[in-house]
């Protein structure tokens, strides 16, 4: 096990290129995020792409900073789907975790970037060692038992949150009248691997959410989707965490096209002024902080 990333109390020193800086160590971080997933409040995961995004979070009073995986991709340059380079991932991570502060990072880690167990280990390992507290994995179009053996891994070489993702829902892997069924088969096996939460994006009908919730014994996350109980009828129905996902960032990058649309139309207007944004002082101010 790497032991920057999974003991002692002091925080870990990094260095951006610009200075060194200090985020808190993960073994204490990891034990205040797990914390966040039992209070009476659901957690609430408003999804970073890049530590600006991550500053801006931090600003608005979140309690946790978690990455969206696609967001995070687009920003790097690469599309979604295990694409970003380990290089891109490592440092797009150390920026926000130079930014979150004393709030804990979590890491949408898609599905390990690899499909051996030991590199994915050794890449979860690098993460944590930048102070990392948790991370999200998933099953994707794989087998079961192969993100069993990563989480096994992972758990064998470093000390974070590991949050499991089964897209059973989400890319239609089951018929529908089995989707919740083999959803909690999913889920129960990587507990059993050593997951500490379970993430079904897709889940929408209560019945559903209520009985995963009560089958695995592990924090629910689900994602936010139009057709989504209200935030009081998750929290009754079981619901630990809910993820924003890419959706902010997809608001930013709509945003921005219709403004970049907008000025190469007419240029500098009333109108593109009108529109809003953050002045430079404000987000420098974030960035300082």
């Amino acid at each position: 096990m790497r032991t920057a990333s999974a003991v002692g109390e002091s925080a870990l020193s990094c260095d951006d290129g610009k200075g060194r800086f200090s985020v808190p160590q993960t073994a204490e971080s990891v034990e205040i995020f797990r914390s966040m997933h039992a209070g009476e409040q659901v957690l609430l995961l408003a999804n970073a792409w890049d530590a600006g995004s991550a500053a801006l979070i931090r600003s608005a009073g979140a309690k946790a900073i978690a990455t969206t995986s696609a967001g995070l991709a687009w920003s790097c340059g690469y599309p979604d789907g295990n694409m970003l380079p380990r290089e891109s991932l490592l440092s797009a991570v150390r920026a926000i975790c130079r930014v979150a502060g004393e709030l804990p990072v979590s890491v949408d880690f898609e599905g390990g970037y690899s499909e051996d167990p030991a590199a994915v280990a050794d890449l979860a390992a690098a993460v944590a060692d930048l102070g990392v507290a948790g991370i999200n994995i998933e099953d994707g179009e794989s087998a079961p038992a192969l993100l069993a053996e990563k989480i096994r891994a992972i758990k064998r070489s470093c000390k974070l949150f590991i949050n499991a993702r089964t897209d059973v829902l989400l890319r239609k892997l089951a018929p529908d009248e089995d989707a919740v069924r083999e959803s909690i088969v999913r889920a129960r096996r990587y507990v059993e691997a050593g997951a500490d939460g379970i993430f079904v994006p897709l889940v929408t009908q209560s019945d559903a959410i209520r009985t995963i919730a009560r089958s695995v014994e592990r924090p629910l996350n689900v994602l936010a989707v139009p057709s989504l109980p209200t935030l009081k009828e998750l929290q009754e129905l079981g619901v630990r965490r809910v993820s924003a996902g890419a959706l902010i960032s997809r608001f930013a990058l709509g945003a921005a096209r219709n403004a970049v649309a907008a000025f190469l139309e007419a240029g500098p207007t009333e109108a593109l002024f009108a529109q809003p944004r953050l002045e430079n002082v404000d987000m420098n101010a974030l960035l300082k902080s």
